[in-house]
């Protein structure tokens, strides 16, 4: 049985303050299996590297330093994903990754996708002003380019009363507001991961 559970997270800039809000804006996107993993007694953490490259290094190690935990490496795909997550990263990236495929996912292409999957929320949390037909509209977020995603997003918002789409301002709050059940339906990758999550903690 797993008594912990390990998210290691690309993102959250270089300060404290950066990854302390993205770290809480996570744990309310995954509140659903939070709540399920602390009344099972499973100790729960995400945490926020920063940079791409160190938060493998910190996953790397954190398979011999916590061998019993299921470790978890969540990171952006930064482009279209063709094969499985590990693969991509090592074609992509270079990287070894120290484990087995149920413990590498992707935010594919990034992470904004997730928010895209859910307009309402979206279009309510930027308000008067924001430019819904900028924003692409899809069954499968998924396909949408980083490149045009992160552009749409911030020409959707750039007069709205919040400003153009921030990561480390705004991404915390939008992860808390989207609604999951939408995200796993449009986002493959995503569902993905609620899946292995709730393997562990079931």
């Amino acid at each position: 049985m797993t008594s912990e559970i390990r998210i290691y997270v690309e993102g959250g800039g270089d300060s404290a303050f950066g990854k302390a809000t993205l770290r809480s804006g996570f744990n309310t996107f995954f509140r659903s299996l939070v709540d399920d993993a602390r009344s099972k007694r499973i100790k729960w953490a995400v945490i926020l590297l920063g940079p791409r490259d160190k938060c493998l290094s910190a996953f790397n190690t954190a398979l011999k330093t916590h061998p019993d935990a299921f470790n978890i490496l969540m990171v952006d795909a930064e482009g279209a994903v063709s094969v499985e997550p590990r693969q991509h990263l090592r074609d992509r990236d270079s990287w070894d990754v120290l484990a087995p495929e149920e413990n590498c996912h992707l935010m594919v292409q990034t992470m904004e996708a997730w928010f895209v999957a859910d307009f309402d929320a979206l279009s309510t949390y930027y308000g008067d002003s924001f430019l819904g037909s900028a924003i692409p509209r899809t069954s499968n977020v998924e396909e949408i380019d980083k490149i045009t995603l992160l552009s749409a997003l911030e020409r959707a918002s750039q007069n709205t009363q919040k400003g153009r789409y921030n990561k480390i301002r705004h991404a915390a709050d939008l992860l808390g507001r989207i609604d999951t059940t939408l995200v796993r339906q449009k986002a493959w990758h995503c569902d993905r991961l609620f899946s292995a999550l709730k393997s562990r903690i079931h």
